[in-house]
């Protein structure tokens, strides 16, 4: 004989209630470390401690109270790049040999902000030799406790769900969206990633270093072959480096801001604001032109580059204009049929 409705209705909810009961179990015994004060996965909060070099590590150790794994990368980017910048600083007015110690340590600076930013968001607790043992010990002096507690392994990617059988068509349709969004997450906070490191790799290079855009010619005295450098940008450069900064400036901001709320909407908008300031950037170059080919001997090849990079910079516009462009369109298309719906 078949159940009753109110007899499948019983044992339904006796079902759902056994697995919510286990899966409270398990949040219960989920460690601490997988959640942190500002409500993001420890592995993105870690990356965002080297977004800003020791600026950010400044500010995750003082907002975070509950990831010791996020407060042991943010006191690692403190010690590393604090003393690395401090280090530049004081040997950068050294004659003869201040130039080239100040470039090493940018060169430095850059390889361990790529590599520690890869290493956290990978949820690794990787350690710079001494740095990462002091920062060790300045958590157990703050009261935390050991490594153990310290570490954390970034939860794998779950495996794409199995088809089920066509009556729950509904669950694998939703299943299929959960998994899409996990991973497509993970490229997008890499792709904001790489954006914050340019830009501030052209913020130093643009306003440090600019001089090395130069046309280098060789001059062998004795033994000793000498590069003189001829430099390509004129003063005019000047005149676009504000534009370039706050160009930059924003997409650091933008990006960071990105990677802390994932959301379709404000991704969309902020993408195809810093569009526009790239290409009023772009066109704003191209119609300064800050370039002074003539230090090259040959006036055939100096007039070669100088038409090349013209166009080089009409491409960067037009395409920078179509990519704005079709983002807004989708964008429009998007908004137009979730209204619709």
């Amino acid at each position: 004989m078949g159940l009753s409705s109110e007899e499948r209705k019983k044992i339904y909810e006796e079902e759902k209630a056994r697995i919510e009961a286990e899966e409270k179990v398990k949040r219960e015994k989920r460690p601490a470390e997988g959640s942190t004060s500002t409500g993001l996965e420890p592995n993105v909060a870690g990356l965002l401690c080297y977004v800003g070099i020791w600026v950010t590590g400044i500010i995750f150790l003082v907002i975070e109270q509950k990831s010791k794994f996020v407060r042991f990368h943010a006191i690692q980017s403190i010690i590393v790049f604090g003393i690395l910048t401090v280090a530049g600083i004081i040997l950068g007015p050294i004659p003869v040999v201040g130039g080239a110690l100040s470039s090493l340590i940018s060169v430095i600076i850059f390889i361990l902000w790529i590599v520690l930013m890869i290493k956290a968001s990978q949820g690794q607790l990787y350690k710079i030799p001494w740095a990462g043992d002091f920062a060790e010990k300045m958590l157990a002096k703050s009261g935390d406790r050991g490594k153990e507690d310290v570490e954390y392994t970034k939860p794998p990617m779950p495996a794409e769900p199995p088809s089920p059988p066509v009556a729950d068509a509904g669950k694998r349709i939703g299943d299929k969206v959960d998994y899409y969004f996990k991973s497509t997450r993970i490229g997008r906070i890499t792709s904001s990633s790489f954006a914050i490191a340019w830009s501030f790799v052209f913020l130093i290079f643009f306003h440090f270093f600019n001089e090395y855009v130069a046309y280098y010619q060789p001059k062998i005295a004795g033994n000793v072959t000498v590069w003189t450098r001829y430099p390509v940008l004129t003063e005019d450069l000047n005149l676009w480096l504000p534009i370039l900064t706050t160009t930059l400036t924003l997409s650091i901001i933008g990006h960071i801001i990105l990677i802390i709320f994932d959301r379709y909407l404000l991704r969309e908008i902020t993408l195809i604001v810093l569009n526009l300031f790239g290409i009023a950037t772009v066109l704003t170059l191209l119609s300064i032109f800050p370039f002074d080919f003539s230090v090259i001997p040959n006036t055939e090849i100096a007039a070669y580059v100088d038409l090349g990079i013209r166009i080089f910079l009409i491409i960067s516009a037009v395409g920078l204009g179509i990519g704005t462009l079709v983002r807004f369109i989708k964008l429009m298309v998007s908004l137009f049929e979730q209204k619709s719906s």
